[in-house]
């Protein structure tokens, strides 16, 4: 019969006995290792202490062939308590051994303060190689897929953190990463905090050492599906357009009747030594927004409010409308309808920097604050993490590249935004990244204001994995067209 060995981290928790008693109690399990640093003592011959110096460090999953003799690997990565279903293992095996996946992980429920609830997750695909995919707390491995990419890749005994990260990359070059959407498991949460608490983790700057390992990581991942980008860049076609300003600020907007003053008001305090003009795309707004437009419009020429004809357009397509009108200048520069620039200098700093070198788009920086223009944290958002010689690969690991951001416009007309409301700037950047230079301005330029307003706030679970599935699907397209583009070299 087919066996499977467990590998999970030690947990102080009152249940972790119980979760050791469930699992041992399965016929199908072999051997269990509690992942520990010497505060765990077995007391069962098919539980083993197993010391290591971090669960996810490249070091552990190294030794993991050396020690688990099953033909496959239930790795519980959470110390949250684990509750498997009825069948659950039986199920995993099953499906492996159905599929030949590498991989399988599952849907589960979560349980929090008590009250049980359905948590699905993403399907995994080629773009899915963000650090951050949710497995859930469980990954089943097959150990055959485990051993070959190890001894097709290599083991990285000296990666701190990404070595749970590093091994699924790897396995999936050859394998399947399989998602059962079914719920297997319950697991017991501890993070509580709202999705708009949680989308600027990957920025802290107390993460940095974190990420730049995981860039590592992404970058020889990349090279080895043959979607690694050298730094070597298409220079801009030459204009023939004539533009009517130097730059425009483009503004899509619905029902933002409490910020749109602010965000309009903070361009037309622009000092700059060009003419500028702010695009406002009122997207049908039922709510007192389009009267405020049309006032601040009445009393100040370079206010240019558009309302589409079109009904069905999402921000990316109140972008296209923006840049496609006759009033935009010679570069597009972004401003949410919540948000305010930093200063009167904004505009001249991004346009010096677009004047500088031969750039298609300037990224700055911005500052997490509340309703008041109150910092908050993590404060200052500046992406370090983009660099000149490996920004454009990286940029198909992180989950964004700054704000505010600005185009040269003919490059943008031409290339277009994805018509939603999530990930359509993610999308046009990283497919300007693969020709062309992005500049960087690391000092903010931008307040970010975040409020119970905000999209992104507190979404659901269905909502929040929509919108990674559609990032990581922005990622697949621009990984299979940079393949394409490296096979014609």
């Amino acid at each position: 019969m087919k066996s499977i060995s467990v590998i999970l981290p030690y947990s102080p928790i009152d249940s972790f006995d119980a979760v050791l008693q469930r699992l041992a109690g399965s016929p199908l399990v072999r051997q269990i290792f509690v992942a520990n640093k010497g505060e765990f003592t077995s007391t069962s011959s098919k539980v083993s202490s197993w010391q290591v110096d971090s669960l996810i460090s490249g070091k552990t999953v190294a030794a993991i062939p050396k020690i688990v003799k099953s033909d496959y690997l239930l790795l519980i990565t959470q110390q949250q308590e684990i509750d498997f279903g009825q069948r659950a293992l039986e199920r995993m095996l099953q499906v492996a051994e159905n599929t030949r996946a590498g991989m399988v992980y599952a849907d589960f429920y979560d349980l929090k303060k008590g009250v049980r609830s359905e948590h699905p997750v993403a399907e995994f695909q080629v773009g899915s190689i963000r650090d951050n995919f949710d497995f859930g707390g469980v990954q089943f491995y097959t150990m055959h897929s485990v051993k070959n990419a190890l001894k097709k890749f290599g083991t990285a005994p000296k990666l701190q953190f990404g070595g749970l990260y590093d091994l699924r990359l790897k396995v999936s070059v050859a394998h399947e990463i399989f998602h059962i959407q079914e719920y297997l498991y319950t697991k017991v949460e501890s993070d509580l905090r709202a999705s708009g608490e949680k989308i600027f983790d990957y920025v802290d700057p107390r993460n940095q050492g974190l990420q730049k390992e995981m860039e590592v990581i992404a970058t020889a991942h990349l090279k080895r599906i043959g979607a690694y980008l050298k730094p070597k860049f298409k220079k801009l076609p030459k204009s023939k357009a004539v533009f009517p300003v130097e730059a425009s600020v483009i503004i899509p907007v619905r029902n933002r009747e409490r910020t749109i003053a602010d965000a309009v008001n903070s361009v037309l305090t622009q000092k700059t030594d060009f003419p500028f003009n702010v695009i406002i795309v009122d997207n049908h707004s039922t709510d007192e927004t389009t009267s405020i437009l049309q006032e601040l419009a009445a009393k100040d020429s370079r206010v240019r409010h558009l309302i589409p004809q079109r009904n069905d357009l999402a921000i990316g397509g109140c972008w296209n409308e923006g840049v496609g009108s006759e009033y935009c200048g010679k570069y597009a520069i972004q401003l949410d309808s919540d948000d305010i620039y930093n200063g009167p200098e904004t505009l001249q700093k991004i346009v010096n920097l677009f004047r500088s070198d031969d750039y298609a788009m300037v990224i700055g920086s911005y500052k997490l604050v509340n309703v008041q223009l109150e910092e908050i944290p993590p404060g200052l958002i500046d992406h370090k993490e983009w660099t000149w010689d490996n920004g454009r690969n990286n940029a198909l690991r992180i989950n964004g590249l700054g704000a505010p951001r600005a185009f040269n416009t003919e490059l943008l007309r031409e290339i277009g935004l994805p018509n939603s409301s999530y990930g359509e700037d993610y999308a046009v950047a990283i497919r300007l990244s693969r020709e062309y230079q992005i500049g960087r301005i690391m000092e903010p330029l931008y307040l970010c204001r975040r409020w119970e307003g905000n999209t992104d706030a507190a979404l659901p679970i269905e909502k929040i994995n929509r919108n990674d599935w559609y990032k990581d699907k922005i990622r697949t397209i621009e990984i299979r067209a940079r393949q394409s583009m490296n096979k014609k070299k």
